[in-house]
């Protein structure tokens, strides 16, 4: 009989974590193996897992940007984002991010199982509402002749966007990743001038709308 997949589970939420386990860990095919409360614990605790199930909104960094990180440090590990918001900005952002689904909290005791197969089969996992977004979304950059735009920010810009985003100082972000006031206001400069943007609101505003932040 073949292992189970080994998964990693990362949920702020210490109770939503504890669910999710008993869900997962009553299949003899799967199996949580670590738990992680922020995107930074579960960056750190990815090396030898399957298959990583990430919260959208986590503190330190969101879902996305310990996806993006665990699919670079560790391309052979799958990713599902499990968030609470049916927003179809977040699910194409998850797909970006390296992700094999999307899975809506609210029913996540009837997908989450068949998102965790499907991501182990190399299948894409989507709800239906995601699948009339992608399809929606195909056919209108199809008829304009675009398509989807990179990110314009880097991780450190992005993981500074959300700290701002959440209400924190220059000083409380500068303590936070150990670097001076003057390089965070830099960093803040430089974001505002690549986005086009003025001040803090719309700042916030990017920042719910590309998923670093919930609203």
């Amino acid at each position: 009989m073949a292992e189970p997949t080994r998964i990693l589970l990362a949920d702020d939420h210490a109770l939503v974590r504890r669910g999710l386990r008993l869900i997962l860990d009553a299949e003899p095919d799967l199996r949580v193996v670590a738990e992680a409360a922020d995107g930074v614990e579960a960056i750190a605790m990815a090396e030898g897992v399957d298959l990583a199930i990430l919260d959208i909104a986590m503190p330190q960094l969101t879902g996305l940007q310990a996806a993006r990180e665990i699919s670079r440090q560790h391309p052979s590990v799958r990713i599902l984002i499990l968030s609470m918001y049916d927003n179809e900005q977040y699910f194409f952002e998850a797909l970006k991010s390296g992700a094999s689904g999307y899975v809506l909290k609210s029913v996540a005791d009837r997908d989450l199982i068949e998102a965790c197969r499907a991501a182990m089969r190399g299948e894409p996992f989507l709800y239906p509402g995601a699948i009339t977004a992608l399809i929606r979304d195909y056919l209108e950059r199809d008829r304009v002749g675009d398509r989807m735009p990179e990110s314009i920010l880097t991780p450190r810009e992005e993981q500074i966007t959300k700290l701002i985003a959440e209400g924190n100082s220059a000083k409380d972000i500068a303590e936070a990743l150990v670097i001076s006031v003057k390089t965070v206001d830099r960093h803040r400069a430089n974001i505002l001038q690549k986005l086009g943007m003025r001040d803090r609101l719309e700042l916030t505003r990017f920042a719910i709308r590309t998923g670093l932040v919930e609203p």
